[in-house]
């Protein structure tokens, strides 16, 4: 083997990840939210570059001066709302208590209990570790997570939600020996569907611990989320979807993208000053104003392409509705544009669609195929459908097995898919095994 060092010539292309790359990568994976935010934030270190924002419009006070009385009752509302949504929960749990009953201490070990609910509503704490923190006696701690298990929403200050449940159902008055029995003795056994043997050592019927499961049922495992409920959050689709005739058109909804400009203005006459340095600093600000106009383009484009195959490949979805989706991959789309798979996934990433059927993301159009036995194909979310609608309608007291699935599903509907495959499926639609399904009625 020839080991001699030596300097050869050598042709090689590759791609160089250069920033300006990097930025228009990273501009098609935005949201047009994330966008708006981004072009406001490049503005600040981009004197060329100019935003303006077309949703929103300043305020006259001169012109407004009229209006300002019969608005201020409303302003007062909106500030009264603000204020009562920043209520806490600790808040909540006090003002439903007598705060003269308890002694200072008393009162510093509930307030330290409440602070260490977690977001369910339960205790994360021992009574034990609260005691040797707090210095008190753990008799005292005892009592007062007493106090607090007697609050309103039942079950808040459990430790687990096994004390959580036995909390409602005495305080439902529900007069529910069993069920207490149940929670108390054979919580687990309960909740692994192990009835038959619960059944046995209680000397009771399977039909009664099926009451039983069904009163359990409707109460509620996180008392502590009724307290801690967020502001609805709204999504603001980037793609829209309208039905024109017989067709569908394809927009992007750019109304909240602020409108780009270059700042001409003070380009001349800093470029005046003849300056080599704040040359160079204007001539780097303006090509990122360049690059930045020119990757926006190519993202509305992207995004206006991918979605309007999408349009073509799924028009009977967006006609008939979600039972019509077709089987889908971005490899697909990806051939047929002429670009790589990985920018149709950045440009369906964390987007939404608006259509005349309702709101989607981008990415719920796309799903695996799935065999069947005459030569078409069907979608996994169809797939996902038919096994939902299978177990809706069966027998309870005998409900369908994964393999009975499968084989329904194949003599039925000519869907070929096996047992794992039901399996996965079912968890991800949050379905249980049959033994879990099965009712004693």
């Amino acid at each position: 083997m020839d080991l001699k060092a030596g300097l050869w010539q050598q042709q090689t292309l590759k791609l160089a990840m250069t920033q300006e790359l990097t930025q228009a990568i990273a501009l098609l994976q935005y949201s047009a939210q994330e966008l708006s935010s981004f072009l406001e934030n490049k503005a600040l270190e981009n004197p060329l570059l100019q935003v303006e924002n077309n949703n929103i419009q300043p305020i006259n006070p001169l012109i407004d001066r009229n209006r300002r009385k019969q608005t201020r009752n409303t302003e007062n509302e909106w500030i009264e709302q603000i204020a009562a949504k920043s209520s806490s929960i600790e808040e909540h749990l006090l003002n439903q208590l007598n705060l003269h009953k308890y002694s200072s201490i008393q009162l510093k070990i509930i307030r330290h209990l409440i602070q260490n609910l977690d977001v369910n509503g339960y205790l994360t704490s021992e009574p034990e570790e609260i005691a040797h923190q707090l210095g008190v006696n753990l008799e005292l701690v005892e009592e007062s997570i007493i106090v607090i298990q007697a609050l309103e929403p039942a079950g808040i200050g459990a430790r687990d939600l096994q004390e959580c449940l036995i909390i409602q159902v005495e305080r439902e008055n529900l007069k529910d020996d069993l069920a207490l029995r149940i929670l108390t003795d054979y919580f687990v056994l309960f909740a692994e569907k192990k009835w038959k043997q619960i059944a046995k050592e209680l000397e009771t019927s399977l039909q009664k611990i099926q009451e039983v499961f069904d009163t359990i049922q409707q109460l509620n495992p996180r008392p502590g989320a009724l307290l801690d409920q967020e502001n609805a959050s709204y999504i603001i689709p980037d793609v829209i979807i309208e039905r024109v005739g017989n067709k569908f058109s394809v927009r992007l909804c750019d109304d909240i993208i602020p409108k780009v400009s270059f700042n001409d203005h003070y380009y001349q006459k800093f470029n005046a000053t003849g300056d080599s340095q704040v040359g160079r600093f204007l001539q780097e600000k303006l090509q990122d104003y360049q690059w930045i106009l020119k990757s926006i383009e190519q993202r509305k484009e992207t995004l206006t392409r991918v979605a309007g195959v999408m349009v073509e490949k799924q028009n009977l979805f967006f006609q008939k509705g979600r039972e019509y989706l077709v089987p889908m991959t971005m490899k697909e789309i990806a051939v047929e544009l002429d670009i790589h798979e990985s920018t149709v996934s950045r440009a369906v990433k964390g987007k939404y669609v608006q259509t005349p059927a309702g709101t989607f993301s981008l990415k719920s159009f796309f799903t695996s195929t799935i065999q069947t036995v005459s030569n078409e194909n069907t979608s996994s979310s169809q797939v996902k459908d038919a096994i939902a609608a299978m177990i809706e309608k069966e027998n309870k007291q005998r409900p369908l097995s994964d393999q009975e699935i499968v084989e329904r599903l194949k003599s039925t509907q000519g869907i070929v898919v096996s047992r794992r495959t039901i399996a996965k499926y079912r968890d991800q639609l949050g379905i249980y095994s049959s033994s879990k399904r099965k009712r004693f009625d």
